[in-house]
């Protein structure tokens, strides 16, 4: 029998599958996509069509040739990945299995590339994921575990991993991000590393890793591992970063490690959207990247097509003071529209009435509240303008959070000044006890029988002090409930009711505000909102008309999440968590000093730039209208008006004639006045 020989060819294309890049792409736009080999840098400006010439250039590697298993795109979401792809799938056809591309987020690639090569850190492949709760559980116990006295006040779980996962992503020791965040705990500091240190040894022994891990480990295999480390930097013959921007330290690390010797890198990014400081992103590395890649080649996207001319204009005035950044000036591809409109305003609330009053006009005009946005740079600025939607029976949503006053930390301490104001009010009691350490649900349950089998005529401290309430507090309670007492006392004092305003503060002096601080990853931001609402709150010189206004807007959430939601809803935003997104019409309130920018924001020049940059990305979320308020004056807590100063990133725009808005005059309107 003849053996004979049979040559297989490799399969070759029936039709080209070339792209038509010249007329699916404008000029600046090409020129990236079209961007040989090495590093390059896409300096994207605000809506110029980043992700576009990001898929675009995926499929331009494609169509030269590299193998889509060669393909290493980071994301900041999967979601952005996932879209990306099937982009670059519906513009290549059959031309490349786009399916073997290793796209998504930072987390992904690396627990993807830790699931092939985790055997030499020491892990089994078959290694768990850690979610948060896992996390939190795994690291109480650790605490737990230390048996360390309760009135020492021990940081909980939450805070701890929040101390850790700084740590990793800013590539610094624990104790250096606690002595600069959390120096409040420096006299716990060796119980904090002890603590950290068996949160690490639990997981290397039990094969765990939480989601900072899966980069952590994935630094330290390249690094510890170079033959390892040239093997992923051949696969990857080219790697490619979105929102570049916004990477941490260790992600940029993690970058530069992948590309490797051979420098195949391409990041987009826009250096005047890198808002995100506070979550540990490094602005340095997009700004020092042609240092650390010397010779990469810099594209500029300025073309825009969001907003129109009059926007982009005030941004550009704005965003042009700042003197780290690679200098542009976006351009409009839109026709001429409305100019910006700044609105001076006697205080908040005729603010927040300015603001409904515009809303409802709009959308008589055709413009759907779906299209419209409020932006702000803390939540607690939007208080007044919730008060004033719900009285006006506007729908809106709070984007990527909850509404004021239904946030965890604001009720609680509502509940102290219901309680003041009611002693019989069963839920307020038992939300503040809870707060106690040492008391949870079923004595707090015991705790209120006991309170309502005493005499009616008992004042609440009176009650609280009996020794019928006194013989329910567990021992290891006994300094936080004395404490509670003692608060309660002062908020209910005879003769001399303080103000709610007043009130809110006591409740933050008198153990709140150690119970933030000690309980809570963001308890600066928690602080604030207390302190906007104590401001807030001085306005009324009685407490009960103070929680029947507050009630109104509970009882309009409540209907809202028992009925129908709304066919549209008027979205709230801070400017943090509006980036990436465009409404047609966007109003940014508050723009007084103290507000925005924030206070202790922008204390050096370096935060004083980012705060501008919110600034900018704030501006170039709008379509076609951009209004800009701000209060002239706020009511302090005693009662008395405050003169507030316009933000500095209005007064710094140019004035008069070239001035890149227009002044709107509100004024008032009676219905005698009326025609």
């Amino acid at each position: 029998m003849a053996t004979r020989t049979y040559t297989l060819k490799a399969a070759t294309a029936t039709h080209s599958p070339r792209i038509d890049y010249e007329q699916l792409l404008n000029e600046e736009q090409l020129r990236a996509v079209e961007a040989g080999e090495g590093p390059v840098l896409v300096i994207a400006g605000a809506g110029t069509g980043k992700t576009r010439t990001l898929t675009f250039r995926v499929a331009r590697l494609l169509e030269r040739g590299t193998p889509p298993e060669g393909v290493l795109l980071l994301t900041f979401t999967n979601k952005a990945a996932r879209e990306m792809t099937r982009r670059v799938e519906e513009l290549t056809g059959a031309f490349a299995d786009v399916g073997k591309l290793l796209g998504g987020t930072f987390h992904h690639a690396a627990h993807v590339l830790l699931r092939q090569h985790a055997g030499a850190l020491g892990f089994s492949r078959d290694f768990t994921v850690l979610d948060r709760e896992d996390a939190r559980d795994l690291m109480s116990s650790c605490i737990a575990e230390r048996k360390l006295p309760r009135e020492r006040r021990f940081p909980r779980a939450e805070v701890v991993l929040d101390l850790v996962s700084m740590a990793a992503n800013l590539q610094r020791s624990v104790a250096e991000v606690l002595v600069e965040h959390r120096p409040q705990f420096l006299p716990l500091l060796e119980e904090v590393l002890a603590v950290t240190r068996r949160f690490a040894e639990r997981k290397a022994r039990m094969h765990l890793m939480d989601f900072d891990d899966l980069l952590v480990l994935l630094k330290r295999l390249l690094v510890e591992n170079p033959i390892l480390r040239e093997r992923l930097v051949d696969r990857f013959h080219c790697v490619l970063v979105d929102e570049y921007q916004d990477t941490n330290r260790l992600q940029g690390d993690l970058v530069d490690l992948l590309a490797g010797e051979r420098r195949n890198l391409t990041v987009v990014g826009d250096d005047c959207q890198s808002i995100y400081s506070f979550r540990g992103a490094d602005f340095t590395n997009i700004i020092d990247f042609p240092q650390r890649h010397p010779g990469c080649a810099i594209y500029h996207l300025t073309r825009n097509y969001r907003s129109t001319p009059e926007i982009l204009q005030l941004a550009n005035a704005s965003i042009s003071l700042n003197q780290r950044q690679f200098p542009k000036q976006l351009i409009s591809s839109r026709p001429p529209g409305p100019v910006p409109v700044l609105v001076p305003t006697l205080d908040v609330d005729q603010q927040a009435s300015f603001v409904a009053q515009r809303v409802l006009e709009l959308r008589d005009t055709g413009v759907p509240l779906e299209q419209m946005a409020v932006l702000y740079r803390a939540h607690s600025h939007s208080l007044e303008l919730q008060l004033e939607l719900t009285r006006r029976g506007i729908p809106f949503r709070v984007r990527s959070g909850v509404r004021f006053f239904e946030q965890v930390h604001v009720k609680d301490v509502l509940a102290h000044l219901r309680l003041a104001g009611n002693p019989r009010d069963e839920l307020a009691l038992k939300r503040i006890v809870k707060l106690v350490p040492g008391i949870g649900p079923a004595r707090a349950e015991s705790l209120w029988e006991a309170l309502i089998a005493l005499p009616p005529e008992l004042s609440l401290v009176e009650a609280l002090a009996c020794p019928e309430i006194q013989s329910q507090v567990p021992r290891k309670a006994a300094p936080g409930f004395e404490r509670l007492i003692r608060l309660m006392e002062r908020l209910t004092q005879p003769g001399s009711i303080p103000t709610p305003g007043q009130m809110i503060q006591d409740v933050l002096a008198g153990g709140y505000g150690e119970y933030l601080r000690t309980g809570f990853p963001e308890e600066e931001r928690r602080e604030d909102d207390i302190r906007q609402l104590a401001e807030f709150a001085g306005r009324f010189e009685d407490l009960p008309r103070f929680l029947s206004e507050i009630a109104l807007v509970a009882e309009f959430s409540a209907r809202e999440a028992t009925g129908e939601a709304p066919d549209e809803s008027l979205t709230l935003s801070t400017i943090h968590q509006s980036k990436g997104l465009e409404w047609r019409a966007v109003f940014v309130i508050s723009l007084a000093e103290g507000r925005f920018p924030f206070p202790g924001a922008a204390s050096t020049p370096d935060e004083e730039e980012e705060e501008r940059r919110l600034f900018y990305v704030a501006a170039t979320r709008a379509r076609d209208e951009l209004a800009l308020t701000y209060p002239i004056s706020a009511v302090l807590r005693a009662g008395e008006r405050a003169i507030l100063r316009l933000s500095r990133f209005i007064e710094e725009l140019p004035a008069g004639e070239e001035a890149p808005y227009d002044r709107l005059i509100l004024e008032t309107r009676t219905e005698q006045d009326a025609p």
